[in-house]
């Protein structure tokens, strides 16, 4: 016994055993390193970020890394624009949601949708205290409440707006006129008129996205908007009224009365009506913030800022200036296990440095305050003036659980009427009916 004690006191055995533990811990290390399971205990954390993943986003993110290096990675899962509808977005998000699964930590919502992503959501309003909500402009925040519940933050914001190309307009002799009603917020009277006027010229007049989808339900809330009249009146869809024949009648007269619009835009949305005024010189668009840089590839290297100009949308005569509110705003997954992190995140991307540079590099319209209140900025970009004012004139989409689906059925039947396959009254009457009834709904 005292042999075998001495045999292993023996420095020689010590090393051996030391040795053979070393192999075992490396060889565990790498066996969990390699199978994933031992992430958890990395120092680094990674945070999983689905959204539409723009270069301007991208380098967000890596500015974000490289300040937490060896702490935080944000690891983005990019759901673009250009392959995904807002609508497939929409699903595809919801199905992951539904899975339960953590491996999604944050992920960016079309404004209108906080409602129906709620349950998925963690509610954040113990990490926003009231001093940080203020720095935040209200009509962006307002859309991140659900039930009075803080469910999301703005990344930023958008409203709808006209571009006109100025290259274009230059050849009419009644230019400085038009300019000028242009930049006062015209009305669709005269705009009709003076687009009758410029046909003329052989290039399309006014592109506006007509297809089944929600940007053309985003054309119809902007004219409802503008004769003071609410889509929902005590959580029923009313459709059946004079402002929405009016606003209606207006989008099918474009295309079948003045034909200001060409037939195409039935099957276009954003993205082809840019491409076609882009390609075809067109005169008028309706559109997004952003249009410049989302687009400049297509521009070329002209001076687009120069070339194609932006002012209010055309309102009723009588009625009020209204622009339609876009945005996307963050939420944080409810099954995330690194929420301290993502909060962190979303707090640098909203920012004042953060946002500045989304506008700078992306065209996003900022949705922090200090942004609009920063002289030095200001002077660099002035332009900020011209959309602060617009904001002021901006009008929501309803804030339903089932606005998504309200959305479908309206678009569908507003299509049909815009293809004169129904007449406006039974297009909005049937639409009405069919959602207030809630019977089955397929296109």
């Amino acid at each position: 016994m005292i042999k075998q004690l001495k045999k292993l006191s023996n420095p020689f055995y010590y090393s051996i055993a030391a040795i053979g533990i070393f192999t075992l811990v490396l060889l565990l290390f790498m066996y969990f390193k390699e199978d994933g399971l031992f992430e958890q205990h990395n120092l680094v954390t990674k945070i999983y970020y689905a959204d539409n993943i723009s270069q301007t986003h991208q380098l967000l993110i890596d500015r974000f890394n490289k300040i937490n290096k060896g702490k935080i990675e944000v690891v983005p899962i990019n759901l673009p624009f250009e392959k995904f509808s807002t609508n497939e977005r929409k699903e595809l998000l919801i199905r992951y949601l539904r899975s339960k699964s953590d491996r999604i930590d944050i992920f960016s919502v079309d404004q209108i949708w906080v409602p129906r992503f709620a349950k998925w959501t963690e509610p954040i309003e113990k990490y926003f205290p009231e001093t940080e909500k203020k720095d935040l402009i209200e009509q962006a925040l307002k859309t991140c409440y659900n039930k009075n519940d803080l469910v999301a933050i703005p990344l930023y914001y958008d409203i709808g707006l006209l571009y006109y190309n100025d290259f274009v307009l230059r050849k009419s002799p009644k230019y400085e006129s038009i300019k000028k009603e242009l930049t006062n917020f015209i009305t669709w009277e005269r705009f009709i008129e003076i687009g009758k006027e410029l046909k003329s010229f052989g290039v399309p007049v006014y592109l506006f996205p007509g297809d089944d989808y929600e940007g053309l339900m985003c054309s119809f809330i902007e004219l409802l908007g503008s004769q003071n009249e609410d889509l929902i009146v005590r959580d029923s869809i009313r459709l059946s009224t004079p402002g929405a024949e009016k606003s209606l009648q207006l989008l099918v007269d474009l295309i079948n009365d003045s034909q200001l619009t060409s037939k195409e835009v039935l099957n276009f949305r954003e993205s082809e009506c840019y491409k076609k005024f882009i390609r075809e010189n067109g005169l008028f668009l309706r559109g997004w913030s952003g249009f410049h840089f989302w687009y400049k590839d297509i521009i070329g290297p002209e001076n687009i800022f120069s070339k194609y100009l932006v002012v209010p949308l055309p309102h009723f005569k009588n009625g009020k200036a209204t622009s339609i509110i876009g945005g996307w705003n963050l939420m944080v997954s409810k099954y995330s296990t690194k929420k301290n992190e993502a909060i962190k995140f979303i707090k640098f991307l909203v920012s004042e440095a953060s946002q500045e540079t989304m506008f700078e590099n992306g065209g996003y319209l900022p949705i922090n305050k200090s942004v609009y209140n920063n002289s030095e900025f200001l002077k660099k970009h002035p332009d900020l003036n011209f959309y602060e004012t617009v904001m002021a004139t901006g009008y929501n989409r309803p804030f339903l659980d089932k606005y998504t689906r309200c959305s479908d059925v309206i678009a569908h039947y507003l299509n049909l009427a815009m293809r004169k396959q129904i007449s406006v009254k039974q297009a909005l009457a049937t639409a009405e009916r069919v959602i207030n009834s809630g019977e089955f709904f397929m296109k």
